[in-house]
Protein backbone atom coordinates (compact mmCIF):
# COMPACT_ATOMS: atom_id res chain seq x y z
CA UNK A 1 0.00 0.00 0.00
CA UNK A 2 1.53 3.25 -0.58
CA UNK A 3 2.00 6.14 1.46
CA UNK A 4 0.83 9.19 1.34
CA UNK A 5 2.49 12.84 1.59
CA UNK A 6 2.35 16.50 1.69
CA UNK A 7 4.70 18.64 0.03
CA UNK A 8 5.26 22.09 0.13
CA UNK A 9 6.63 23.39 -3.78
CA UNK A 10 8.46 26.39 -4.53
CA UNK A 11 8.22 26.48 -8.58
CA UNK A 12 9.73 29.30 -10.84
CA UNK A 13 6.98 31.28 -12.60
CA UNK A 14 7.87 33.64 -15.65
CA UNK A 15 5.41 34.89 -18.58
CA UNK A 16 8.52 34.57 -21.59
CA UNK A 17 12.24 35.49 -21.77
CA UNK A 18 11.59 39.22 -21.92
CA UNK A 19 9.75 39.60 -18.47
CA UNK A 20 11.13 38.67 -14.56
CA UNK A 21 9.86 35.15 -13.13
CA UNK A 22 9.55 34.66 -9.30
CA UNK A 23 9.40 31.96 -6.95
CA UNK A 24 5.34 31.15 -6.48
CA UNK A 25 4.75 28.59 -3.71
CA UNK A 26 2.18 26.35 -3.51
CA UNK A 27 0.79 23.17 -1.40
CA UNK A 28 0.49 19.43 -3.12
CA UNK A 29 -1.22 17.52 -0.42
CA UNK A 30 -2.01 14.07 -0.56
CA UNK A 31 0.40 12.85 -3.07
CA UNK A 32 1.07 9.16 -3.27
CA UNK A 33 4.81 7.52 -3.08
CA UNK A 34 4.43 5.75 -5.92
CA UNK A 35 3.42 8.67 -8.53
CA UNK A 36 5.81 9.93 -10.87
CA UNK A 37 7.36 13.57 -10.45
CA UNK A 38 5.20 14.96 -13.54
CA UNK A 39 2.35 13.23 -12.60
CA UNK A 40 2.66 14.83 -9.21
CA UNK A 41 2.64 18.66 -11.35
CA UNK A 42 -0.54 16.77 -12.87
CA UNK A 43 -2.29 16.61 -9.93
CA UNK A 44 -1.21 20.42 -8.74
CA UNK A 45 -2.30 22.04 -12.30
CA UNK A 46 -5.76 20.56 -11.85
CA UNK A 47 -6.38 22.20 -8.52
CA UNK A 48 -5.14 25.13 -9.78
CA UNK A 49 -7.11 24.79 -12.65
CA UNK A 50 -9.83 24.46 -10.54
CA UNK A 51 -9.56 27.62 -9.12
CA UNK A 52 -9.53 29.60 -12.30
CA UNK A 53 -5.30 29.72 -12.27
CA UNK A 54 -2.71 29.57 -14.38
CA UNK A 55 -1.45 25.89 -14.48
CA UNK A 56 2.20 25.83 -14.36
CA UNK A 57 3.44 24.60 -17.91
CA UNK A 58 6.55 22.38 -18.01
CA UNK A 59 7.61 20.30 -21.22
CA UNK A 60 7.14 16.82 -21.47
CA UNK A 61 6.34 13.88 -24.17
CA UNK A 62 7.24 10.16 -23.58
CA UNK A 63 7.43 9.81 -20.02
CA UNK A 64 9.47 7.04 -20.27
CA UNK A 65 13.06 8.84 -20.44
CA UNK A 66 13.83 8.65 -23.95
CA UNK A 67 12.85 12.00 -25.11
CA UNK A 68 14.82 14.49 -22.61
CA UNK A 69 11.45 16.85 -22.49
CA UNK A 70 11.50 17.19 -18.93
CA UNK A 71 13.98 19.17 -18.02
CA UNK A 72 13.77 20.59 -14.69
CA UNK A 73 16.27 21.36 -12.08
CA UNK A 74 14.76 19.75 -8.69
CA UNK A 75 16.26 21.18 -5.21
CA UNK A 76 19.35 22.65 -7.17
CA UNK A 77 20.06 19.68 -9.51
CA UNK A 78 19.14 18.56 -13.17
CA UNK A 79 16.33 15.98 -13.15
CA UNK A 80 16.48 15.68 -9.78
CA UNK A 81 18.08 13.99 -6.39
CA UNK A 82 18.29 10.42 -8.39
CA UNK A 83 21.16 9.54 -10.65
CA UNK A 84 21.21 8.19 -13.99
CA UNK A 85 17.36 9.04 -13.97
CA UNK A 86 14.93 11.77 -15.90
CA UNK A 87 12.59 14.00 -14.39
CA UNK A 88 9.70 11.42 -15.34
CA UNK A 89 11.58 8.67 -13.88
CA UNK A 90 11.36 10.23 -10.70
CA UNK A 91 8.95 8.81 -8.12
CA UNK A 92 8.02 10.65 -5.28
CA UNK A 93 9.38 7.94 -2.73
CA UNK A 94 12.62 10.25 -3.36
CA UNK A 95 11.34 12.86 -0.79
CA UNK A 96 9.65 12.67 2.28
CA UNK A 97 6.51 14.05 3.66
CA UNK A 98 6.47 18.04 4.84
CA UNK A 99 9.97 18.26 2.57
CA UNK A 100 9.87 21.59 1.02
CA UNK A 101 10.78 21.00 -3.36
CA UNK A 102 12.08 23.94 -5.42
CA UNK A 103 11.34 23.36 -9.03
CA UNK A 104 13.21 25.75 -11.78
CA UNK A 105 13.52 25.43 -15.66
CA UNK A 106 17.65 25.03 -17.33
CA UNK A 107 19.55 28.23 -16.43
CA UNK A 108 21.64 29.07 -19.26
CA UNK A 109 21.41 32.24 -21.70
CA UNK A 110 21.20 29.61 -25.16
CA UNK A 111 18.61 27.79 -23.39
CA UNK A 112 16.14 30.84 -23.24
CA UNK A 113 12.72 30.46 -20.88
CA UNK A 114 9.37 29.72 -22.80
CA UNK A 115 7.52 30.25 -19.39
CA UNK A 116 7.27 29.05 -16.42
CA UNK A 117 9.92 25.80 -16.59
CA UNK A 118 10.08 25.16 -20.21
CA UNK A 119 12.66 26.45 -22.23
CA UNK A 120 13.46 26.75 -25.86
CA UNK A 121 16.22 24.12 -26.44
CA UNK A 122 16.57 24.49 -30.06
CA UNK A 123 20.35 25.52 -29.97
CA UNK A 124 21.05 21.75 -29.71
CA UNK A 125 18.67 21.04 -32.84
CA UNK A 126 20.59 23.43 -34.66
CA UNK A 127 24.45 22.36 -33.81
CA UNK A 128 23.35 19.16 -34.82
CA UNK A 129 22.20 19.97 -37.82
CA UNK A 130 25.54 22.05 -38.73
CA UNK A 131 27.60 18.49 -38.95
CA UNK A 132 24.70 15.64 -37.29
CA UNK A 133 24.90 13.62 -40.83
CA UNK A 134 26.83 11.32 -42.97
CA UNK A 135 28.00 11.19 -46.75
CA UNK A 136 28.28 8.08 -48.43
CA UNK A 137 28.68 6.86 -51.54
CA UNK A 138 27.20 3.24 -51.85
CA UNK A 139 26.47 2.48 -55.42
CA UNK A 140 24.48 -0.35 -55.20
CA UNK A 141 23.21 -0.23 -51.49
CA UNK A 142 24.97 -2.78 -49.43
CA UNK A 143 23.80 -5.47 -46.91
CA UNK A 144 23.88 -4.02 -43.40
CA UNK A 145 26.19 -6.16 -42.01
CA UNK A 146 28.60 -5.78 -45.17
CA UNK A 147 30.88 -3.47 -42.84
CA UNK A 148 32.63 -5.22 -40.01
CA UNK A 149 33.20 -2.67 -37.19
CA UNK A 150 34.93 -4.23 -33.62
CA UNK A 151 32.50 -4.65 -30.91
CA UNK A 152 34.94 -2.14 -28.49
CA UNK A 153 33.68 0.34 -31.24
CA UNK A 154 30.28 -0.46 -32.13
CA UNK A 155 29.56 -0.53 -28.32
CA UNK A 156 31.33 3.20 -27.56
CA UNK A 157 29.62 4.64 -30.74
CA UNK A 158 26.45 2.84 -29.37
CA UNK A 159 26.56 4.71 -25.83
CA UNK A 160 27.66 8.05 -27.47
CA UNK A 161 24.27 8.06 -29.81
CA UNK A 162 22.26 7.68 -26.69
CA UNK A 163 22.65 10.96 -25.50
CA UNK A 164 18.70 11.99 -25.62
CA UNK A 165 19.45 16.10 -25.99
CA UNK A 166 18.09 17.04 -22.56
CA UNK A 167 20.49 19.67 -21.55
CA UNK A 168 21.14 18.29 -18.04
CA UNK A 169 24.87 18.46 -18.61
CA UNK A 170 24.26 22.53 -19.69
CA UNK A 171 22.27 22.94 -16.59
CA UNK A 172 24.61 21.05 -14.28
CA UNK A 173 27.96 23.37 -15.97
CA UNK A 174 28.84 26.38 -14.03
CA UNK A 175 29.65 27.84 -17.42
CA UNK A 176 26.64 26.18 -18.98
CA UNK A 177 28.59 24.31 -21.53
CA UNK A 178 27.63 22.24 -24.27
CA UNK A 179 30.57 20.12 -24.47
CA UNK A 180 29.28 16.65 -23.19
CA UNK A 181 26.04 16.69 -25.70
CA UNK A 182 28.29 17.57 -28.64
CA UNK A 183 30.99 15.61 -27.89
CA UNK A 184 29.01 12.81 -28.12
CA UNK A 185 27.35 13.73 -31.10
CA UNK A 186 30.28 13.75 -32.72
CA UNK A 187 31.59 10.46 -31.47
CA UNK A 188 28.81 9.02 -32.60
CA UNK A 189 29.77 9.43 -36.28
CA UNK A 190 33.51 9.46 -35.84
CA UNK A 191 33.86 6.35 -34.25
CA UNK A 192 32.24 4.55 -37.24
CA UNK A 193 33.41 4.01 -40.93
CA UNK A 194 30.55 5.71 -41.94
CA UNK A 195 31.31 8.59 -40.60
CA UNK A 196 34.86 9.35 -41.84
CA UNK A 197 34.04 11.80 -45.08
CA UNK A 198 33.36 14.58 -42.98
CA UNK A 199 34.77 13.71 -40.08
CA UNK A 200 36.57 16.55 -39.16
CA UNK A 201 34.53 19.16 -40.91
CA UNK A 202 31.92 17.89 -38.82
CA UNK A 203 33.95 18.73 -35.57
CA UNK A 204 35.01 21.60 -36.80
CA UNK A 205 31.17 22.69 -37.74
CA UNK A 206 29.46 21.57 -34.64
CA UNK A 207 31.72 23.38 -32.56
CA UNK A 208 31.46 26.93 -34.06
CA UNK A 209 27.43 26.50 -33.78
CA UNK A 210 27.67 25.71 -30.27
CA UNK A 211 30.09 28.86 -29.71
CA UNK A 212 27.91 30.78 -31.82
CA UNK A 213 24.45 29.82 -29.84
CA UNK A 214 26.72 31.20 -26.78
CA UNK A 215 27.41 28.35 -24.58
CA UNK A 216 30.19 28.73 -22.21
CA UNK A 217 33.39 27.18 -22.34
CA UNK A 218 34.42 23.53 -20.64
CA UNK A 219 36.39 23.32 -17.68
CA UNK A 220 36.22 19.36 -17.20
CA UNK A 221 34.69 19.56 -13.18
CA UNK A 222 32.38 16.46 -14.24
CA UNK A 223 29.50 18.00 -13.22
CA UNK A 224 28.27 17.33 -16.84
CA UNK A 225 28.86 13.21 -16.63
CA UNK A 226 27.60 13.63 -13.20
CA UNK A 227 24.32 14.43 -13.99
CA UNK A 228 23.72 13.17 -16.63
CA UNK A 229 20.70 10.74 -16.80
CA UNK A 230 22.05 8.30 -19.04
CA UNK A 231 25.71 8.26 -18.47
CA UNK A 232 27.68 10.23 -20.85
CA UNK A 233 31.44 9.79 -20.43
CA UNK A 234 33.31 12.45 -20.31
CA UNK A 235 35.95 10.33 -22.54
CA UNK A 236 33.68 11.85 -25.11
CA UNK A 237 35.06 15.93 -24.86
CA UNK A 238 38.66 14.81 -24.81
CA UNK A 239 37.56 12.68 -27.82
CA UNK A 240 36.10 15.68 -29.38
CA UNK A 241 39.28 17.70 -28.68
CA UNK A 242 41.10 15.96 -30.67
CA UNK A 243 38.84 15.61 -33.28
CA UNK A 244 38.74 19.81 -33.28
CA UNK A 245 42.72 20.38 -33.30
CA UNK A 246 43.04 17.54 -35.81
CA UNK A 247 40.21 19.18 -38.11
CA UNK A 248 42.28 23.24 -37.83
CA UNK A 249 45.80 21.22 -38.76
CA UNK A 250 44.32 20.37 -41.60
CA UNK A 251 42.52 23.54 -42.36
CA UNK A 252 45.99 25.30 -41.56
CA UNK A 253 47.62 22.59 -43.97
CA UNK A 254 45.18 23.56 -47.01
CA UNK A 255 46.21 26.90 -46.54
CA UNK A 256 49.75 26.66 -46.77
CA UNK A 257 49.37 24.41 -49.74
Amino acid sequence: MSAHMNLTLKVWRQKNDKQKGQFVTYQANNIADDMSFLEMLDIVNEELTRKGEDPIYFDHDCREGICGMCSLVINGRPHGPKQGTTTCQLHMRSFHDGQTIVIEPWRAAAFPVLKDLAVDRTAFDRIQQAGGYVNVNTGGVPDANAILIPKRIADEAFESATCIGCGACVAACKNASAMLFVSAKVSQFALLPQGQTERYERAQAMVDQMDAEGFGNCTNTGACEAECPVGIKLTNIARLNREYLTAKLFREEDIHN
